[in-house]
């Protein structure tokens, strides 16, 4: 049986041939990075991260935001406070 806690991610993804969406849902940590990662490089469009279901981050998860955002995938609905967590890391301030 698999707890609750292990399935914290979950990923859908909606094309329409020019725009893969990635919609988000649960809590995003840090052993997910790799697999958001692999899913963005295995699109040929533009990406765009839907986080309006995302309930918890981390720092890594946080920082992976900043460098995206960095390399032109769009983030959609993203929650204040990541979008504040992200200025300060932008900033240094952690």
């Amino acid at each position: 049986m698999q707890s609750l806690l292990a399935v914290t991610l979950k990923i859908e993804t909606i094309s329409d041939g020019d725009v893969v969406i990635l919609r988000l849902i649960g809590r995003v940590e840090s052993e997910h990075v790799g697999e958001l990662r692999d899913h963005i490089r295995n699109h040929q469009v533009n990406v765009i991260l839907d986080l309006d279901e995302v309930r918890l981050v981390d720092v890594s998860v946080v920082r992976f935001l900043v460098t995206c955002e960095g390399e032109r995938v769009e983030l959609l609905n993203c929650p204040p406070y990541i979008r504040e967590w992200m200025g300060r890391e932008r900033s240094g301030g952690g």
